[in-house]
């Protein structure tokens, strides 16, 4: 059985390495943050060492048997729930789907505590910090670029459809996520037609909006991307 000195020892571990996650998902407003990890790592460590040394006086007895393993099976998948909680929906975009995984990963985190793993913990934690904060600016610099873009054409009434958007865009047409026609306010003459594109780079973009500049039936046209 495990000391008292040891058991506080391992959670005020797991409370202290959930907090170093927690904290870096508190700094971007996330839901499950500081307190949420936190409480999950030690939760998990808890479970973990209930699991392992809170049954010894039950072993002693004949024919009985403990696998730990089947508590830490449990944890991971109890903790979906509570990672599903993290997720929203925003129109077509799925956010939170970072800071579920980050609560699962804690709870790795928690168990590995709970059973003395302290290289595995350690390494862990390190592994997942770089993985959170590390690899996001890079993320953002070579695969946000290809982000949602939008545009506004003012054509002759009538004359584009989405199959000739289509045509004239060829392949490149399955990045169109949003085709929307309306009657110009500034002319009854000329349709108001915005396109929404998605993962796509600068230089595609700007071979977008030069091919639907050449459109014969384009009066008008607006790159509403903010670039």
């Amino acid at each position: 059985m495990l000391g008292n000195i040891e058991i506080v020892s391992r959670l005020v571990m797991a409370a202290a390495l959930g907090s170093l996650i927690g904290f870096e998902r508190e700094r971007l407003s996330w839901a499950a943050g500081l307190r949420t990890h936190m409480l999950v790592c030690v939760g998990s460590a808890l479970i973990m060492i209930v699991s392992a040394y809170g049954f010894e006086d039950a072993l002693k007895a004949d024919h009985v048997v403990l696998d730990p393993s089947w508590v830490a099976a449990q944890v991971v998948s109890g903790i979906g729930f509570l990672g599903a909680g993290s997720i929203l929906l925003r129109g077509e975009i799925i956010r939170g789907l970072t800071t579920a995984a980050s609560l699962w990963s804690v709870a790795a985190i928690g168990l590995a505590v709970g059973g003395g793993l302290y290289t595995a913990l350690i390494a862990a934690t390190v592994i997942i910090l770089v993985i959170l904060a590390g690899i996001k600016p890079l993320e953002r610099r070579f695969i946000s670029v290809k982000r949602r873009r939008q545009l506004t054409m003012l054509v002759d009434r009538g004359s584009l459809s989405f199959h000739a958007l289509h045509e004239a865009l060829g392949p490149v047409s399955v990045r169109v996520k949003q085709f929307v026609v309306q009657q110009s306010d500034d002319s009854p003459e000329l349709d108001e037609v915005r396109v929404e594109l998605s993962r796509l780079s600068s230089m595609e973009y700007q071979a977008i909006c030069e091919r639907l500049r050449q459109l014969d039936v384009v009066r008008e046209f607006r790159e509403d991307d903010g670039s």
